[in-house]
C-alpha cells in the first residue's frame, strides 16, 4: 500500500518529530502537570500534523490551505504551552534546547507550504 502524499512532506515529518518529542517529555511529568499543561500541549502539537494530513485529503486547494492555517495556529498554541511549561519550571533548559530547533525549522516551512498550495505553474502552450 502506497503512502499518502502528506507522509512524504518534510513539513509533516517535522510536525511528527515535534509531537513525538513533546510526548516523550510530557510522559515523564507528574500527574498534575500532565493533567493541566501536558494534555493541552500534546493535543496542540498532535494537531499540527493532523491538520496537514486532513488538508491534503481535501478536494480543492482552498480547503487544504484552510487546514494548513489551522496547523499553523496549533503550532502557535504549542509555543504558548511550551512557554507556560518553561515559566512554571516544568520544562528544563535542555528540553527547550531540543524543541526550539524543530520549531524554528517547522514554522517557516509551514508558511512556505501554505504559500505553495494552489500555486501550480501553468503548463506552456504550444503555438
Amino acid at each position: 500500500m502506497a503512502k499518502p502524499n502528506f507522509q512524504n512532506l518534510h513539513v509533516y515529518k517535522l510536525s511528527e518529530k515535534l509531537a513525538d518529542e513533546i510526548w516523550t517529555i510530557v510522559s515523564k511529568w507528574d500527574k498534575f502537570a500532565k493533567d493541566t499543561i501536558g494534555k493541552q500541549i500534546v493535543r496542540a502539537a498532535d494537531s499540527i500534523g493532523a491538520n496537514i494530513a486532513e488538508g491534503s485529503g481535501r478536494y480543492n486547494f482552498q480547503d487544504n490551505r484552510r487546514f494548513v492555517r489551522i496547523a499553523r495556529a496549533s503550532l502557535y498554541e504549542t509555543r504558548h504551552w511550551l512557554r507556560r511549561a518553561y515559566t512554571r519550571n516544568i520544562l528544563t533548559v535542555e528540553q527547550v534546547n531540543r524543541l526550539i530547533p524543530i520549531i524554528d525549522e517547522l514554522s517557516p516551512k509551514l508558511n512556505a507550504y501554505l504559500n505553495s498550495i494552489g500555486n501550480i505553474p501553468e503548463k506552456p502552450t504550444d503555438n
